[in-house]
């Protein structure tokens, strides 16, 4: 089984050329004449400059990698990106609005018996096998000092467990919580890896390694995203060596085309799919296939829904979702002027009027990943400017340059909620502390970084004992305090009663009942 997915990825260009090793067969030479017309005819012939001088086994990898681009439609984003079509009407202001009220819903001020009634829902279409979960993780370590996928790091918690295997054990908790309010057995929700040419080779070790962290490994597909050529600043195709292209991961907004040419929508399909929760492997407190989230999108009948945590201040730097000229959106903060990001709520003159910050935590209908096809080529390209090594066509050299010369192409997850007409999409507001935490920063930055991810899990394990009537004692530093509960205890709280007259030492880690 395995084997055959990985060929069907090689087959469609998504596995990696460097972890695989090329074929060793020459391409024909008509296959090569007419591959060259194609570049040729697009302006980027000098991809085949040193191609004569190459062995065979790096002709074939160069003609496959060629192959699975189409320079025609790499020209027509490039040239997109790099030269930006200004607006027809620039005396048409843009306007700003909340999302409205009935597309929208706080975890801090709704009923009970509404997020009650989510959860049951949620949890039934769990039961019913409706219900999947696609993991965007892509990212090295990089900025944390490590070259492993983002989702092996261990934040330092008392159980040493990585991100990989705290979102996996939660997976496992939501599927043992709809047997037991079922009374069915063997419920499963398939979980869809989404790694990166970089990272493919490295998850798929780690997950194997830990036996899919007591996960089905016939329940966990590890695919890979697609990549774009980079692109110098006059829009040419660079080489990263004679006989490789220099490609960059297209993006989170790669998952859309990904889930096609991996044949994860094909999976899901044929599995009775409805549900599918999508988010980042950096938030450590993440609520993976959350039964609430589900139930919440599903009583709406929408096709996108999107978690938010409220904005702390004006100041703060994070995109806002929000109407922009009447259709859903992301915003940027650098979009956005001072009177704008101040302005109050005319209803709760307390809070912010754009107060929806953005934590790339979604909801998708499989009634719209069905049609993906339909939309897929309208989602923007947006430039990165950076320094990309290169080979001097001319004198064959590699060259490292000190300041930008060129573009990498990406995608964003977002672009494609403006495509989405504003009834079916909705917005869900959660408690910061109890679902967002990122990890972006290297140790000892003090802000989004391992110790905020270790503290942040250790302060909700806290209160979640205080909250059964636990007590939890320490004779350490303040920053040491805390109580990881495993999710294999408890997903959100529920189930801790046993604590209810239990004094805990922190800091300290609860893995069982007892």
């Amino acid at each position: 089984m395995a084997s055959a997915f990985n060929n069907l990825l090689d087959k469609l260009h998504l596995t990696s050329k460097e972890d695989d090793g090329p074929p060793a067969k020459e391409p024909a030479e008509e296959e090569l004449n007419e591959l060259k017309d194609k570049y040729t005819k697009a302006g980027q012939e000098h991809v085949f400059s040193f191609y004569d001088e190459l062995s065979v086994p790096e002709k074939a990898s160069l003609f496959e990698r060629l192959q699975s681009f189409d320079p025609k439609y790499i020209n027509e984003i490039a040239e997109k990106a790099l030269h930006p079509t200004p607006s027809p009407d620039k005396s048409e202001e843009t306007t700003l609005e909340p999302l409205p009220d009935t597309a929208t819903a706080s975890i801090l001020d709704s009923k009970d018996e509404d997020i009650q009634s989510w959860y049951t829902s949620g949890l039934e279409l769990v039961s019913k096998g409706q219900v999947a979960v696609v993991l965007m993780a892509g990212g090295q370590g990089t900025r944390l000092g490590s070259s492993d996928p983002k989702g092996c790091f261990n934040i330092g918690l008392p159980s040493q467990k990585s991100l990989f295997q705290i979102q996996a054990e939660r997976i496992w908790k939501v599927q043992q919580l709809a047997e037991r309010d079922s009374g069915k057995k063997d419920i499963v929700i398939p979980w869809y890896v989404m790694t990166s040419g970089p990272t493919r080779q490295a998850t798929e070790k780690f997950f194997e390694e830990h036996d899919y962290f007591g996960l089905s490994k016939d329940n966990v597909s590890i695919f890979e995203q697609g990549v774009l050529p980079c692109i110098s600043n006059d829009g040419k195709i660079l080489l990263e060596s004679k006989a490789k292209v220099a490609v960059a991961p297209d993006g989170n907004g790669g998952i859309y085309q990904a889930l096609l040419t991996s044949n994860v929508r094909t999976d899901m399909r044929k599995r009775g799919i409805q549900h599918i929760h999508a988010y980042c492997v950096d938030n450590c407190l993440v609520k993976v296939a959350d039964p609430v989230f589900i139930g919440f999108a599903a009583a709406k009948d929408v096709d996108i829904a999107t978690k938010v945590v409220r904005k702390r201040n004006a100041k703060e730097s994070v995109g806002l979702i929000l109407q922009k000229n009447g259709k859903p959106d992301v915003v940027e903060y650098s979009e956005i002027d001072n009177a704008t990001a101040e302005a109050k709520d005319s209803n709760k003159p307390d809070l912010l009027k754009f107060r929806a910050a953005n934590i790339v935590n979604h909801y998708y209908s499989f009634r719209f990943l069905e049609t993906i096809e339909e939309w897929v080529h309208q989602l923007p390209h947006h430039v990165a400017r950076k320094k990309i090594p290169y080979v001097d066509i001319e004198k064959g050299e590699t060259v490292k340059p000190t300041t930008p010369n060129g573009i990498k192409l990406e995608q964003f997850v977002f672009d494609v909620f403006p495509l989405t007409r504003l009834e079916k999409f909705a917005c869900m507001e959660v408690k910061r502390e109890e679902e967002f935490s990122p990890l972006k920063n290297a140790k000892g930055t003090g802000e989004d970084d391992p110790d905020t991810s270790k503290q942040d899990i250790l302060n909700q394990g806290r209160r979640w004992v205080q909250n059964v009537g636990g007590m939890v004692e320490s004779e350490v530093a303040p920053e040491e305090t805390g109580v990881e509960v495993s999710p294999l205890v408890s997903y959100g709280g529920e189930g801790l009663e046993f604590l209810q007259t239990r004094t805990i030492k922190a800091p300290a880690v609860i893995e069982k009942e007892d």
